[in-house]
């Protein structure tokens, strides 16, 4: 507008705004009506005296004065300018004006809604943008149900603290001994108490996506179940608990307990909302770990942040499920158990759509701190053949955000590009109300101390993945997997309705890479300690799928519990030393031993399924055996 004044002023035309309208989402304004007002300056020689100028004399009733600022003219008439006999020129200038006035009045209008219009093309991608940040940040905040904390019941007889399967066990051992129990749950996820272990494996290898975003996952027999243990009409609401004759058990969603008060047992919720109890039970499980090289580039570069991801629960699942259908390659950090389960099932994933899986790992083999090393680098090998860039002794030692992809920095001074990377490289235990709580801390294993009941108070007890317990038979422990969590949840929930058992159970862990290499274990197994392996050719039925086929159940820990011990005969078949020679480098199925101090006190079970009642009382014996071919044959690998 400034540009346009500027102009008509050269012309020695003043502008006479009369009304203006804002152009919605524009910066600027359009003129609607302009009237040009012309000021008449000239000058004129005199006839009689041809040699002096003078300005010349007009009637002002033949021509009166105009007025040239809106301010002198505050009534804003709109009239004609009279015509005045003296300006025989200024029909034609004020023609010519009015046509340089509208070429640029018709720019500013067209400037004014190009601009507008691209306002509107930006103001969409913003919005764009804006939504799918808060569709991604909304999947990160847990869900509060009930919505406020004073729907949560302020007295309750048995309060859980965490919502994983410890809870799940615990609650339900609770309810088989006092059927009209009131149980609260209180946990900082979106979700009633759901199974992990098929999160890194099974769920990748269903085709079904809709299936998938409803969290059901296929067993390895095909069959399809749900990842939550029981449906949501099993949990009653957080304000009917007390109330119900019958008991019940309530879940308390997307709530955070931030410390105890043990003497007169009081749980606080991170609002400061308190809750009474009789009986209380810790089972806050374990958070991921994430490398200090990936901490400090997350923290410094926010491209990175949205770039690097961990792996533990069901959102964690979703957006690398999501991360990975919208990526080229990604990067998988550890060697371990979840870091080799993800990198098979993401690469078996992505060969139809030619996506580079990597694993990066600083051991010298798949779970070399579990396995032997000869069946470690056996195992990377397998993992190999499913499609995975395996690049093992390396680690990431610098992490930066370069054309739109993640750059990492290897130890061997080589670097790799990819859209995306998953840190998978262990977890801690989350004690974080010990401290606030007067409550003792493994400094070495980490966890809540307990004793051989699972008590850290006469009236607390802790279950899962956080509780560091006294093992009569191997020391002071903590483990981290399923059949721990389900063993000593049930434990404890029946210490809390009176019970007095110690925990004397050797909890077994499994691995599956993919559905045709997998793995049972019990008891110590460092690959640090000394090792005896025992194999034989395997066979199609030496399989996870296999199992899982014959018995219908994926969550191993239970098909194992159902069997009871093996009394097969132990005798060697004729010939068997020889074919144990013959495919000791195919290590088709097998068991392997872990020594201490020549005593037996871990077992791994190589693609050979349901024996585990006999390792442990190989364990339970804590023996010295002279010859360890013979304790394999109660394993009966060498059928056919």
């Amino acid at each position: 507008m400034f540009r346009i004044n500027h102009l008509l002023k050269l012309r020695n035309v003043s502008l006479k705004l009369i009304q203006k309208s804002p152009v919605e989402r524009a910066s600027c304004f359009a003129v609607q009506r302009v009237d040009f007002h012309r000021v008449v300056r000239f000058y004129s020689r005199d006839k009689d005296d041809p040699s002096k100028k003078r300005l010349p004399h007009i009637n002002e009733d033949e021509c009166p004065p105009k007025p040239t600022l809106e301010e002198e003219c505050p009534q804003a008439k709109i009239e004609p300018p009279p015509v005045c006999p003296h300006d025989r020129g200024s029909w034609w200038d004020n023609y010519k004006n009015a046509i340089i006035a509208g070429l640029l009045l018709a720019a500013a209008t067209l400037g004014a809604l190009l601009l507008a219009g691209q306002g509107d093309k930006v103001e969409e991608v913003v919005e764009k943008k804006k939504e799918v940040e808060k569709k991604k940040k909304s999947k990160r905040v847990p869900i509060k149900d009930p919505p406020t904390s004073a729907d949560i019941p302020s007295k309750v007889p048995y309060l859980l603290i965490g919502g994983g399967t410890a809870s799940f066990a615990a609650f339900r051992a609770i309810k088989s001994a006092d059927p009209k129990a009131k149980v609260l749950v209180i946990t900082n996820e979106s979700f009633h108490p759901y199974m992990r272990p098929p999160l890194s494996k099974e769920m990748w290898y269903n085709e079904d996506a809709e299936a998938v975003k409803k969290l059901i996952f296929k067993q390895w027999n095909g069959s399809e179940r749900n990842l939550f243990y029981e449906p949501d009409d099993f949990y009653i609401k957080c304000t009917q608990l007390i109330q119900n004759p019958n008991g019940g058990v309530a879940v308390a969603r997307g709530y955070t307990v931030t410390h105890l008060d043990v003497y007169n047992r009081i749980a606080y919720l991170d609002d400061g909302y308190a809750i009474e109890y009789d009986k209380c039970l810790l089972a806050t499980g374990a958070n991921p770990k994430m490398l200090n090289v990936f901490d400090a580039a997350c923290s410094s570069d926010p491209n990175v942040d949205e770039r690097v991801m961990l792996f533990r629960n069901i959102f964690d699942f979703e957006d690398v499920f999501e991360a990975f259908e919208a990526s080229k390659s990604v990067a998988i950090i550890g060697g371990g158990f979840l870091g080799s389960e993800l990198a098979c099932a993401l690469a078996r994933k992505g060969k139809k759509k030619n996506r580079d899986v990597y694993q990066i790992f600083r051991e010298s083999g798949n779970m070399g701190k579990i396995l032997p090393e000869y069946l470690s680098n056996w195992t990377t090998e397998k993992v190999k053949a499913e499609g995975v860039h395996v690049l093992k002794n390396t680690e990431v030692i610098g992490v930066k955000f370069e054309d739109g992809r993640l750059l990492l920095v290897l130890s061997d001074g080589k670097m790799i590009s990819v859209d995306h990377a998953i840190v998978a490289v262990g977890v801690e235990p989350n004690t974080d109300v010990a401290e606030k709580s007067g409550l003792e801390v493994d400094p070495e294993l980490g966890g809540f101390l307990v004793n051989t009941e699972l008590m850290a108070r006469s009236h607390l007890y802790i279950a899962g993945d956080c509780a560091c317990f006294y093992d009569t038979k191997l020391g002071r422990r903590r483990v981290e997997h399923h059949d721990h969590a389900v063993v000593t949840g049930r434990l404890a929930g029946e210490n809390m309705t009176g019970g007095r058992n110690p925990y004397l159970h050797q909890s077994m862990f499994w691995s599956d890479l993919g559905p045709d290499v997998g793995y049972e274990a019990i008891g110590v197994v460092d690959a640090s300690l000394p090792t005896v392996g025992v194999f034989a050719k395997g066979s199609d039925k030496d399989t996870p799928k296999a199992v899982v086929t014959e018995t219908g159940e994926g969550i191993r820990s239970k098909t194992e519990a159902q069997q009871s011990e093996n009394k097969n005969k132990s005798q060697e078949k004729e010939g068997d030393e020889e074919k144990k020679e013959e495919s000791s480098q195919d290590y088709g199925k097998g068991v392997v031993f872990y020594l201490r101090d020549d005593v037996v006190v871990g077992i791994v079970l190589w693609n050979v399924f349901n024996r585990m009642a006999t390792a442990r009382q190989v364990l339970k014996d804590e023996r010295k055996y002279d010859d360890l071919n013979e304790v394999a044959k109660l394993f009966n690998i060498h059928e056919d």
